[in-house]
C-alpha cells in the first residue's frame, strides 16, 4: 500500500478529484482518503512516483510517508505474532 500526505487536501471535491487522478492511471486502485489526517492510502500495482505524479497533475501536493499497519492482528493474517518469522 502506498501512503500520502496530502496538506492541500481539505473537502469532498479534493478526495473525488484526487481519487479520479489516481483511478484513471490505473482503474483498479483501491484509493481510500482520510480527510481529517489528510491521507490518501492507494493499493495499486502502479509505481509510486506515477502515483504521486498524478496527485500532483491534478493540483495537490503530495508527500510520500510510510504506509500504515494493518489494523487485523497477525493471528487473523494466518502468521505468527511472535516476529520470528
Amino acid at each position: 500500500m502506498l501512503a500520502f500526505e496530502v496538506n492541500d487536501m481539505t473537502c469532498g471535491h479534493c478526495a473525488s478529484t484526487i481519487t479520479k487522478a489516481v483511478t484513471a492511471i490505473d482503474p483498479g486502485a483501491d484509493v481510500q482518503v482520510d480527510l481529517t489526517r489528510h491521507v490518501v492510502n492507494v493499493v495499486t500495482a502502479a509505481d509510486a512516483g506515477v502515483v504521486q505524479k498524478a496527485i500532483s497533475d491534478a493540483g495537490y501536493s503530495p508527500t510520500q510517508v510510510n504506509a500504515p499497519k494493518s489494523d487485523v492482528p497477525a493471528s487473523k493474517k494466518g502468521g505468527c505474532s511472535c516476529g520470528t518469522r
